[in-house]
C-alpha cells in the first residue's frame, strides 16, 4: 500500500536530513526547493545542487521554484531594518510556506510541512502557526512538528557530518550574513 505524499519546503539537505527520514516512515515526501530569499545567487546554487543530489541519494521527488530573490525583496519590502526572528523573518516564513500550500494544491497533495523548524535559530511556534493558518486558509494539512526537539537538531547534525553536508553559517538572506556588509543588490 502507497503512503499518501507530503510536500516538505526544504531551505537546505543539512536541516532536511532527520526531517525527510522522521516523514519517510508515514509518508511519500515531495522535496520543494521555494528559497528566493537566499542571497547571493551562488549560496542559493550551493544548497540547492546539495539537497538535489540528495534527494537523488534518497530516491525521492525534487521540485525547484525558479531562483527570482526579486520577489522575495518585494514581499519584505519596508522591514530591511528589522532584527533577526523579527516581522522580517514573519514575512519570509509566510511567503514560502505560502507557495509551499499552492505547489500541494496544484498537484492534489493533501499535506505539507517544513524543515525550518529543525533550526535553534528560528521561533518554531511561529513557523508552525504560519502553517497551520496557510493550511486552515487553503483546506490543507500542515504537519505542524518542532523538528528539532527530542534530539531532532542533534539528528540532523550527525546525519550532515555522516554525508559530509556544507553546514552554512547563515539563515539564508542577506541580512541574516553577517559577512555580507548590508546593501541591497541591484535586481
Amino acid at each position: 500500500m502507497s503512503k499518501e505524499q507530503v510536500l516538505l519546503h526544504a531551505c537546505c539537505a543539512t536541516c532536511s536530513g532527520y526531517v525527510l527520514e522522521k516523514i519517510s516512515l508515514e509518508y511519500t515526501p515531495v522535496l520543494y526547493y521555494f528559497n528566493p530569499n537566499i542571497y547571493p545567487s551562488e549560496e542559493y546554487m550551493l544548497r540547492r545542487n546539495e539537497l538535489k543530489n540528495y534527494a537523488f541519494i534518497k530516491n525521492v521527488d525534487f521540485i525547484e521554484e525558479n531562483y527570482d530573490p526579486e520577489s522575495w525583496f518585494n514581499f519584505i519590502k519596508g522591514l530591511e531594518n528589522e532584527p533577526e526572528k523579527g516581522l522580517r523573518c514573519y514575512y519570509c516564513f509566510y511567503f514560502r510556506l505560502q507557495k509551499t500550500a499552492l505547489l500541494a494544491l496544484k498537484n492534489n497533495i493533501t499535506h505539507f510541512t517544513t524543515t525550518l523548524t529543525i533550526s535553534p535559530h528560528k521561533n518554531s511556534k511561529t513557523i508552525l502557526d504560519i502553517g497551520r493558518k496557510i493550511a486552515a486558509d487553503n483546506n490543507l494539512l500542515f504537519l505542524a512538528e518542532d523538528y528539532k526537539k527530542r534530539d531532532g537538531y542533534r539528528k540532523t547534525i550527525e546525519i550532515a557530518k555522516t554525508q559530509n553536508f556544507y553546514r552554512q553559517n547563515y539563515c539564508g538572506c542577506i541580512f541574516s550574513n553577517k559577512l555580507i556588509p548590508y546593501s541591497l543588490p541591484m535586481l
